[in-house]
């Protein structure tokens, strides 16, 4: 009560601020949901609800937490002169919150870079690499409801930061005062002083070409496609890729493409949901393409729809990451391309069905935490400390983020995109499309399903909700789920590894919960690292496609009496 009374008192520059304040003098339980704490900086930066408030996203948090990195950047510049590289989506109050950030860096003397135009985050991370900038700051929220903005960090290598460059960015912030402790210029004053500058079309130019070199010579020229950037800022990036592989026949869906942080037809924008592709899926009907294709706001994760015999069936970020390392690996093996020693990488999350393609094509397989600078981390170590930069064929995550160059440290829609539509058309080629793939993929491998449950838990009370199951599972384990024994299970907040005998990969520590079972299927227990919710994976194999669906149906079942909700 005490800070919502100090803000109300304050002559605040966002007017929106202050009606919201005296909107909720008489709500306490909305003061102190926007109060009972500050928005934590992590790995991920920040993420929150668009409001007034410490514990939400607004012009002060994100002053406060630009001035934090600041002081950051300069107490470890060893006197070099550092910048910044800065950019948006169409998230509302985006440009306010980049410009903002950028004027906070001018203040304290540090060079900014900041993109004149919404561009997807992975343009962002290029930009921190190709600028040669000590970090980058993306603003926003990904694919979370229209009511969230975020602060995405980078470090110089174009990886989100790493958790020790968090913490210390975090205990600046923890040190500022959020109305006192943060330096201040005028974001036009700072231009004209030469302390910010716009990023120009070359990088842009050298983002767009960096992404076709990663292209495998396949034509695509024969496919159809309908194409949604669901309001946000995939729109120009992708299509110039599409046009340069050869897909000129693109239909945008018109409700989705310009950019609009309200999202009018999906209040989730969110392509692995079906609910975001609806707009996608009706157009689909009347222009009957190969394919429905969708980015997220921040242009970094793909999802599809695939025409079979006159139905559109959505395919999961596992099944494609699958298809795309087969893909990939088969291509490059067909054209006398495939390195010695390919690697690939995925999560501890994303599906098994991945080892054994991984080892027919001779890829070695690497897992790493959930998160794509995990990845990055990979390929930068790859190149950087193995000279052996050329082995790295693909990065993807269950959640529809995909890689298959090192230019970026991140996950990328644009390459994504490319890489799903020149894969069809091989396929179309062929006279197959993605599903026919899939299920040769399924008949030579085996049925593996994966599936994803989500529990949210909103305030404050949602938090201490989350941290009691996460001590529950840990403190009280449970000795069989669905009716089978827990054969092997797997704290990751205390264990750092992954796998029981071969491969076994160092990781961070992390507040994850892993359960193997008897008949071979596993459940894992995750915390969202930037939404309050908690989050159930689940894999099984069956001998069909009807077995495994089974197996992933019975487990889903019981997982709300395994958390105790």
């Amino acid at each position: 009560m005490t800070e919502f009374e100090r803000w109300l008192g304050m002559d605040l520059d966002d007017k929106d601020l202050t009606a919201e304040l005296e909107s909720v003098k008489d709500k306490p339980e909305e003061i102190n949901d926007r109060f009972y704490r500050d928005l934590e900086f992590g790995t991920g930066g920040l993420r929150g609800v668009i409001g007034a408030g410490t514990n939400r996203m607004n012009v002060y948090t994100v002053r406060k937490a630009t001035q934090g990195m600041a002081n950051y950047l300069l107490e470890h510049a060893g006197g070099k002169p550092q910048s910044v590289a800065i950019a948006h989506d169409s998230r509302i109050k985006g440009v306010a919150f980049a410009q903002q950030s950028a004027a906070v860096l001018a203040a304290n003397g540090i060079k900014a870079y900041l993109y004149p135009q919404l561009m997807p985050t992975p343009a962002l991370s290029f930009a921190v690499r190709h600028l040669k900038c000590d970090a980058g700051i993306c603003v926003t929220a990904s694919h979370n409801p229209a009511k969230y903005n975020g602060y995405k960090a980078y470090g110089s290598d174009g990886c989100q930061v790493t958790a020790d460059m968090a913490d210390g960015i975090m205990n600046e912030i923890n040190s500022l005062d959020i109305f006192t402790g943060v330096k201040k210029m005028d974001f036009q004053e700072g231009i004209d002083k030469g302390l910010i500058e716009y990023i120009g079309e070359e990088t842009v130019d050298a983002f767009i070409d960096s992404v076709y070199a990663e292209n495998l010579s396949v034509d695509a020229s024969n496919l159809k496609l309908v194409y949604t950037p669901l309001n946000g800022s995939g729109l120009m990036c992708v299509k110039r890729i599409l046009d340069r592989i050869g897909v000129k026949d693109v239909t945008v869906v018109p409700e989705q493409e310009q950019p609009d942080g309200s999202f009018p037809t999906c209040p989730y924008p969110n392509p692995e949901i079906r609910e975001a592709l609806q707009e996608g899926l009706e157009l689909c009907e009347k222009v009957q393409p190969d394919l429905l294709l969708a980015t997220d706001p921040d242009c970094d994760r793909v999802g599809i729809a695939v025409n079979q015999n006159g139905e559109y069936v959505l395919m999961t970020g596992n099944e494609v990451g699958i298809m795309l390392l087969d893909f990939i690996a088969r291509v490059k093996k067909e054209q006398g391309k495939l390195p010695a020693h390919p690697v690939a990488v995925t999560t501890i999350v994303s599906t098994d069905m991945v080892d054994p393609i991984a080892r027919d094509y001779g890829v070695e397989l690497r897992r790493c935490l959930t998160g794509f600078k995990y990845i990055g981390d990979i390929i930068a170590e790859l190149e950087e400390k193995e000279g052996n930069a050329d082995s790295y064929l693909l990065g993807f995550e269950e959640s529809y983020g995909y890689l298959s160059g090192g230019y970026v440290r991140d996950k990328d829609a644009v390459d994504g995109s490319m890489l799903i539509c020149q894969m069809a058309a091989y396929y179309k080629g062929k006279g197959m499309t993605l599903v026919d793939a899939m299920n040769a993929l399924y008949e030579k491998y085996g049925y593996y399903k994966n599936d994803l449950m989500n529990f949210a838990f909103e305030g404050e009370d949602g938090m201490k909700t989350m941290n009691g199951i996460m001590d529950k599972l840990r403190n009280d384990p449970p000795a069989e789920i669905a009716g089978v024994k827990v054969a092997g299970r797997s704290d990751y907040k205390e264990s750092r590894s992954y796998g029981d005998k071969e491969g076994v990969i160092d990781l961070p520590k992390s507040n994850v919960l892993e359960y193997r079972l008897e008949d071979g299927c596993k459940l894992i227990v995750r915390p969202s690292g930037t939404e309050p919710k908690i989050k159930i994976y689940l894999s099984g194999k069956g001998a069909t496609r009807g077995d495994s669906e089974a197996v992933i149906q019975k487990m889903k079942d019981a997982v709300p009496a395994l958390l105790g909700i």
